[in-house]
């Protein structure tokens, strides 16, 4: 199996890092969303799809105008994972199954470009995704156009086996594992993969910054308002970074974790 590291949607919201060292200049903040693409004997796999063609095309349908705001997304056709996946030789009908950590707008924008696919999702966050009458944070996160073209739905509760010291891991693929996070969303999960030599573990948006795993759990003052501000389970989402900061001590060098919007995470897959 050939694991691609894709960045399927770049963010540029102001603020997040001091410019020399001198207090009260700030620059623009770069963020990626972090997909993986997974060539597979029996087809593609998405992790993930990032924003997608309608997104970048008309983003007034589906990204809430005050998000574009804060969020100050490049929408670059070339980024999306429906024209990654092409640039690699294949076709849209090729990803036979995306598989996601949750459904915010940044991390299923792309569900549309490929109609064909399975879609595997826990189903909380399914349930609460596609509620009617949804209001302030879960109107934004949620767009419904995003799956108006009526997916094929693979739902799976958050019960089954221990891996690494995480309870209730679904196996959706073979080597493709549920591994639930809960406390960003609902439903929210991370997404580990056997490689053959190893685990990768995408996060997702479980924490939002690398040295959230590390030892001293540092976090920039402007991501981790943003965390709290789109956190539906704070004790939850606090309690599942403990142990992944857990699983990056012990198991490291077993389970290579990253999450979905940091930039340093993303190049060293990139450079690697």
């Amino acid at each position: 199996m050939k694991v691609h590291h894709l960045n399927c949607g770049t963010l540029r919201p102001v603020g997040g890092k001091l410019v020399d060292g001198r207090p009260g200049v700030f620059r623009t903040a770069e963020l990626v969303c972090h997909v993986l693409l997974l060539e597979r004997e029996d087809g593609l796999v998405l992790v993930d799809t990032g924003m997608g063609l309608e997104d970048v095309r008309t983003p007034s349908r589906t990204l809430a105008r005050h998000w574009r705001l804060m969020s100050r997304p490049v929408l670059d056709e070339r980024e999306t994972a429906l024209r990654q996946v092409e640039a690699l030789g294949y076709r849209a009908s090729d990803v036979r199954d995306i598989v996601l950590t949750h459904l915010d707008l940044d991390h299923g924008g792309g569900l549309r470009d490929f109609p064909e696919a399975r879609v595997h999702v826990l189903a909380e966050e399914l349930a609460v995704a596609t509620r009617a009458g949804k209001t302030g944070n879960d109107r934004t996160r949620y767009p419904d156009a995003q799956w108006a073209h009526k997916p094929r739905w693979v739902t799976y509760e958050d019960s089954g086996e221990s891996w690494f010291g995480f309870d209730g891991v679904r196996e959706v693929l073979a080597g493709v594992l549920f591994v639930p996070l809960f406390g960003h969303t609902h439903g929210h999960s991370g997404v580990a993969v056997d490689t053959g030599s190893g685990w990768l573990l995408h996060a997702g948006d479980a924490y939002f910054h690398h040295r959230e795993t590390g030892p001293d759990a540092y976090c920039p003052p402007a991501l981790r308002f943003l965390q709290k501000r789109m956190e539906v389970l704070p004790e939850l989402r606090l309690s599942n970074q403990d142990r992944l900061r857990a699983l990056v001590g012990a198991h490291g060098a077993e389970v290579d974790v990253f999450n979905a919007h940091d930039l340093e995470n993303f190049r060293r897959f990139r450079t690697s």
